[in-house]
């Protein structure tokens, strides 16, 4: 048994007991959660190296279409769902969307690691294209700045984002009768969520080796697996240490999620503040935007965490500010790295299995944070990424006890099992309770997890890092090829498509503003004293 010390550090994370008597009484409300996934790949030809091609014009507008865009690169897909009720509806639609991109594709491959391999100079990774308007410009511009300010290779990383939310019902069971109390939910669900996301890092990470290739001007750790692979031993998600989306600018930065105002207020100041080595680097150069700005971040979306607040902004309308006037509408999980031996990346099992983890999160006690916690959050994601198999692991707890991974992730998973229960009230084969068994095995044996199956399966077959997702990859080829679309289903992709083409048409024509202006109206951020718009 623990002793009193450890018990202590352990008890944070038990759910509010009123929270959990009022779902015991209602569990149906748990019914309606719901979920999306935006998942990211790079295009690549049959001998592994990125694509040269533009975004395919059969798989439409990367501007409007509302299933299929890029990220950064023009050669890096990304494919997003709608919001579903359900894991097992949400993965349908995910694969339908792949199946219809692996049938448009010919020849070439979806990347199914988060890391990149062979992407060639930096200068030689095409940036995303998003046609002649002037948000389309803008939109370029900025990936432009991101290649500008941390390299383009970093940005070939690819990953998951899982956006979830509660539905009304859910909130009236909890006692949530405001948009405001919502809010201050959803930003209790954030901090402990920051607190615990190790655990996701932990369970789910898949990135534990990376082609010498991608390290070769970069310092690093990293320890040799073979002539073409570095790797550490006990890595579970190279993608979320310093390897992956890292910024010394940014280190800088504590972005502040006591509340809507604190955290507006930490965002602005990072929106608005100039950086002079980015202003050092030039906003135009030979007539052409380098970047759209010289702030610590250009935008928003620049701001690397492991989740975010988000609400769906209107046209034009900065997401700070749709963030202040209307709230938090759900939250957007980004420490979620591809799993190369899933044909989509990921699956409906470990979907169910962070819906349990983000109530955990959502329905226990949170403290306010601190820089303090933000140094402390991020020497535990650090450890995790690099060491985080390594039996022998010990985190810091809010209280600056030293625990062992195990033994705290095991009383997180305690904590969960009784929402898991609660959730496979609503269904008919326990797949919630399924799920966080499937968790425990991995928490107790980390040779189960995704992480060191990479790690084996290149030693068992004696391959690289590049052979090994190259022989993924083809796998993942031949899957979808067996499982294409129906007429019907295929008829209405290329519906999309033509949509698509014709709205990003209708975009380019309606644009009056030449772009100079549009740029400055665009980076106008209301005063948060008065709500009179100001400029950055």
């Amino acid at each position: 048994m623990a002793d009193a010390d450890t018990q202590a550090s352990l008890a944070h994370g038990t759910i509010t007991a009123e929270f959990f008597e009022a779902l015991v009484t209602q569990p149906k409300v748990l019914a309606g959660l719901q979920r999306g996934v935006e998942k990211e790949s790079l295009r690549v030809v049959p001998d592994g190296s990125l694509s040269a091609r533009p975004h395919p014009k059969a798989l439409g507008s990367p501007l409007t279409h509302p299933a299929i865009t890029t990220d950064f690169s023009e050669a890096q897909l990304e494919l997003i769902t709608t919001v579903h009720d359900s894991a097992q509806k949400c993965l349908r639609e995910l694969t339908d969307v792949h199946r219809f991109v692996y049938s448009e594709l010919g020849e070439e491959l979806l990347w199914p690691s988060s890391m990149p391999c062979i992407v060639g100079a930096d200068e030689d990774i095409p940036v995303g294209q998003y046609g002649s308007s002037n948000i389309g410009r803008t939109k370029t511009i900025y990936r432009r700045g991101l290649g500008l300010r941390y390299g383009r290779l970093m940005q070939t990383i690819s990953g998951i984002h899982y956006n979830f939310s509660l539905p009304d019902e859910l909130w009236q069971a909890l006692g949530v009768t405001s948009q405001d109390e919502r809010t201050a939910a959803y930003f209790g669900l954030i901090r402990n969520f920051r607190r615990w996301s190790w655990l996701l890092i932990y369970l789910f990470g898949a990135s534990p080796a990376v082609c010498r290739s991608f390290t070769r001007n970069m310092q690093h750790t990293l320890q040799p697996f073979d002539e073409g692979s570095q790797h550490l031993p006990f890595a579970t998600s190279l993608r979320m240490g310093p390897l992956g989306y890292q910024s010394s600018a940014q280190s800088t930065l504590h972005i502040s999620y006591n509340s809507l105002q604190d955290y507006t207020e930490s965002m602005v100041e990072a929106l608005t503040q100039n950086y002079p080595e980015y202003a050092s680097k030039g906003i135009i150069k030979n007539g052409e935007y380098q970047q759209l700005n010289a702030s610590v971040l250009q935008i928003e979306n620049e701001f690397y965490g492991t989740i975010r607040p988000k609400r769906r902004v209107y046209s034009g309308e900065r997401p700070v500010t749709a963030l202040r006037e209307r709230g938090v509408e759900y939250v957007e999980v980004r420490c979620l790295d591809l799993n190369p031996f899933l044909p989509v990346g990921i699956d409906d099992t470990q979907m169910n299995f962070i819906d349990t983890f983000l109530l955990l999160c959502l329905l226990s006690p949170s403290a306010p944070d601190s820089p303090a916690e933000f140094e402390r959050v991020g020497a535990n994601q650090q450890a995790v990424v690099e060491q985080g198999r390594d039996p022998g692991l010990k985190l810091q707890a809010a209280d600056g006890a030293e625990l062992n991974l195990a033994q705290w992730g095991e009383h997180l998973l305690d904590q969960c099992a009784p929402l898991a229960h609660l959730l496979d009230q609503n269904v008919t084969d326990n797949r919630y309770v399924r799920s966080l068994s499937q968790q425990r095995e991995r928490l107790r044996d980390p040779d189960l997890t995704p992480s060191a199956q990479v790690l084996a399966t290149m030693r068992e077959q004696n391959i690289p890092f590049f052979r090994f997702s190259m022989n993924q990859a083809l796998e993942q080829q031949a899957y979808f090829s067996e499982r294409p679309l129906s007429a019907q289903e295929k008829a209405f992709f290329e519906l999309s498509v033509a949509d698509s083409i014709t709205a990003q048409e209708k975009i380019e024509a309606a644009d009056e503003l030449d772009y100079e202006s549009f740029l400055r109206e665009y980076l106008k951020i209301p005063s948060l004293e008065t709500g009179v718009p100001g400029q950055t």
